[in-house]
């Protein structure tokens, strides 16, 4: 897989009907993983949207999730841009370059899904998510 930017959006508790939305805009294939499914047994985050794919026919990809609670949400500050593909991709140097006099929010390391994941805001305040996709055992 090639790396890819697309648009990475976030939501209020309501990630699940806004994605279903998009889908009956866009058509396509729609995942959804929720925080419980990923281990959070937290009840009040256990059936919230952790992490949602939306690839269409056109070949646009949209991702959202639901925010944790305590985080704030501020309606027009609710998207980040995501950079995914795989570990031959020039992903690890693009984190590099980015979070070079940025913050690091989340660390790039492995993640319970079994990818490299991390998130920072470069310099300019930019939200970027990063995540490399693993070879297959």
């Amino acid at each position: 897989m090639t790396s890819r930017l697309n648009p990475y959006l976030s939501f209020n508790g309501d990630a699940r009907a806004a994605m279903d939305f998009y889908r009956s805009v866009f058509g396509g294939e729609l995942t959804v993983s929720t925080f419980g499914e990923l281990g959070n047994a937290d009840p009040a985050v256990a059936d919230k949207v952790m992490h949602s794919q939306l690839e269409t026919p056109e070949g646009y990809t949209l991702m959202g999730s639901d925010i944790m609670p305590g985080m704030p949400f501020i309606p027009g500050t609710t998207m980040t841009v995501s950079l995914s593909g795989d570990s031959n991709s020039p992903l690890h140097e693009y984190w590099e370059k980015l979070s070079d006099g940025g913050t690091v929010n989340v660390p790039l390391d492995k993640q319970v899904w079994g990818d490299e994941f991390g998130q920072l805001t470069d310099k300019f305040g930019v939200p970027w998510m990063v995540n490399i996709s693993q070879p297959q055992a």
